[in-house]
């Protein structure tokens, strides 16, 4: 039987909404949230923050939760986790964003469930798109799949570019929850960033990058992910 841990990486320093993780929604903060809602869902034996900040450990370790602090700065949540999990007896890795705050059981279980398929190192949700404004929002990162629901690419920009029109074209948008085999996360860390990651600012291009498919899986998620203060009224609002 795989163990499987969820790990939230949470930056206190985030570039587009400062000290977004502390912001106060509803009776709890935004990790807080995140939190105890990917513990609610009972599906991991261990949930972890991994935190670069004294204030996000406090307010996990004083609130009754696990947070681990990390030893070394890192440029992506991935490499965050990575750290976090060298000595961890885990088999199978869920990185939850630390700026969702609606964590479900259903998406981060059918996460999970892809990886029964021998040959999935790594898997993540997306979400149709239908709103041509978010379509067209470099916040909103969209990805192309193939058929079988592996990631082609992920971008800021519109992909596919609907150069005809008449054809019907269904937009993803990429939710950034991940899994991962252990060993596929600790191979990331020790590949370089990649050009294509570099410029997108898109941590997983780095798989594909690599030759690693990340699977894909549709979710009606709906929840909404804090990047900027209209984000935390929006949340506010859904709470």
């Amino acid at each position: 039987m795989s163990k499987v841990g969820a790990f939230i990486p949470a930056r206190y320093a985030a570039t587009r909404f400062p000290a977004k993780l502390m912001q106060p929604l509803g009776d709890k903060s935004v990790i807080r949230h995140t939190y105890d809602n990917t513990k609610a869902t009972g599906l991991f034996d261990e949930v972890y923050v991994v935190t670069d900040s004294e204030i996000i450990y406090n307010e996990i370790v004083n609130n009754g939760g696990k947070a681990i602090m990390s030893k070394g700065p890192h440029e992506s949540g991935s490499d965050r986790i990575a750290e976090a999990i060298v000595d961890l007896d885990i088999d199978i890795v869920v990185n939850v964003q630390g700026d969702e705050p609606f964590v479900k059981k259903e998406p981060l279980q059918k996460v999970i469930d892809v990886f029964l398929d021998p040959t999935v190192k790594v898997s993540s949700l997306m979400q149709v798109l239908t709103n041509q404004q978010l379509i067209e929002d470099p916040n909103y990162v969209k990805v192309a799949i193939d058929k079988n629901n592996n990631a082609l690419f992920f971008s800021r920009s519109v992909i596919p570019y609907p150069r005809a029109n008449d054809i019907l074209i269904t937009y993803y948008e990429h939710i950034g929850v991940y899994a991962f085999r252990k060993q596929a996360l600790i191979d990331f860390t020790n590949w370089p960033m990649t050009p294509l990651e570099a410029a997108e600012k898109i941590e997983c291009l780095r798989y594909l990058e690599n030759g690693v498919s990340i699977r894909m899986v549709v979710t009606e998620y709906m929840g909404v992910e804090i990047d900027t203060p209209e984000d935390l009224i929006k949340a506010s609002k859904l709470l």
